[in-house]
């Protein structure tokens, strides 16, 4: 099976990740996805750890995509994007604003040449303001947005994801403008247009209710550790045998059912305990009664003691512990490819499953323009023209 964007053919001149890893997600559902690479190679090629010389995350972040070069600040290389782009339905870049109307290459221009492209733009900032000139990167956006203030210990400083969330976040809602302004192309009959995504958005987005508390009620949220203000018992609790266990009690009865479970029904007939908010107020006394009872026993007793009662309990997971796991074994959610390069490797499969159009990784990220005779061929380009072009710098 192709997928559900067969047909669909997206330019991926993004660098890092929140543009690569919408691009990652187009292709992976059937998007013929070009990733368009300086001559000197993506930065990601350079980030993590590397096998016999191979970069690891390039293999999973560039999978599915033929992999060109070109040198945009060269005017040839102008030219070679203005040709591909007229062939493309979706151009994903992240320079800073300003750069690609200096190389010659304006949206606007652009859309002359091709009235059905869809231009997505991201940046840390955005197109317009007083920050729109800063460099941006996720962990700006981490930052910025709320969500290191909220997150780590009460007494403890801000705290910061040890991946990219915001970049993460940011591709899930990049891939979704784009598949909007292709629905509106192609159902409404609309035209092309551009997408202005700014990094720091996204994330604000799914922090919740905080703008409206702090509109209506002055309230700041402050960093409160594992635990809820909306609801309790909500923590990490650490297990007889050394595990650590997380348990929610977002649904009322799933919160009886905990305490029954360890032994304290009488809590249920507080008055405070009918509210999630309530609970949480008395979150000190139900991490002691639910903290005691975990500690008592080892992890496979409590998860199986939490399922007999239909309570929610998840071990706390690292790699190791997820690529044993039968649920995501069943799930196929760590798949394994064939690469060129490394011969079988194991790495995140796709997002969620379709039943008609599943989608499929179908390679590896590829070497620095693996796909240049390929592609360029496909524009006219020969194997002298391309010499040359590589001569000028220009791929």
């Amino acid at each position: 099976m192709s997928g559900p964007l067969k047909g669909l053919r997206v330019i991926d001149a993004a660098t890092l990740f929140a543009g690569p890893m919408a691009g990652t997600l187009l292709g992976d559902f059937g998007a013929e996805v070009i990733k368009v690479e300086h001559p000197r190679g993506d930065p990601v090629r350079n980030h993590g750890y590397q096998k016999n010389g191979i970069n690891l995350w390039w293999k999973m972040l560039a999978r599915n995509k033929r992999t060109v070069t070109c040198n945009m600040s060269t005017a040839r290389g102008q030219e070679l994007m203005r040709r591909l782009v007229e062939t493309a339905d979706v151009l994903i870049e992240n320079f800073r604003p300003g750069t690609l109307e200096r190389w010659n290459l304006d949206p606007k221009d652009l859309m002359n040449l091709n009235p059905g492209l869809v231009i997505a733009r991201v940046t840390g900032f955005g197109q317009v303001g007083p920050y729109m000139e800063r460099p941006g990167f996720g962990t700006l956006a981490e930052s910025m947005s709320g969500f290191a203030a909220i997150t780590g210990e009460v007494d403890g400083p801000p705290v910061l994801p040890p991946f990219g969330l915001a970049d993460g976040i940011s591709a899930l809602a990049l891939a979704n403008a784009i598949q909007m302004c292709l629905y509106n192309r192609d159902a409404r009959g609309g035209s092309g247009q551009i997408i202005d995504l700014a990094i720091i958005e996204p994330i604000l987005s799914i922090l919740g209710p905080q703008p409206i508390w702090y509109d209506q009620l002055g309230v700041v949220q402050e960093r409160t550790g594992n635990r809820s203000v909306n609801n309790a018992p909500r923590n990490t609790y650490q297990t007889r045998d050394k595990h650590w266990v997380a348990i929610s009690t977002s649904a009322h009865n799933v919160a009886e059912r905990v305490m029954k479970l360890v032994g304290h029904p009488e809590v249920i007939s507080e008055p405070w305990f009918e509210t999630g908010r309530g609970r949480a107020q008395h979150g000190d006394q139900l991490d002691v009664m639910v903290g005691s009872w975990i500690g008592d026993r080892d992890l496979d007793d409590v998860v199986e003691q939490f399922e007999k009662a239909s309570a929610a309990v998840a071990p706390v997971y690292d790699i190791a512990d997820i690529f044993e796991d039968p649920q995501y074994k069943a799930l196929d959610s760590i798949t394994t490819i064939d690469d060129e390069d490394l011969g079988p490797i194991r790495m995140q499969n796709l997002m969620f499953r379709l039943s008609a159009t599943p989608g499929a990784i179908k390679w590896g990220g590829r070497g620095i323009g693996a796909d240049n005779k390929a592609v360029y061929g496909e524009l006219g380009i020969d194997t002298e023209e391309l010499a040359e072009l590589s001569d000028l710098g220009a791929v």
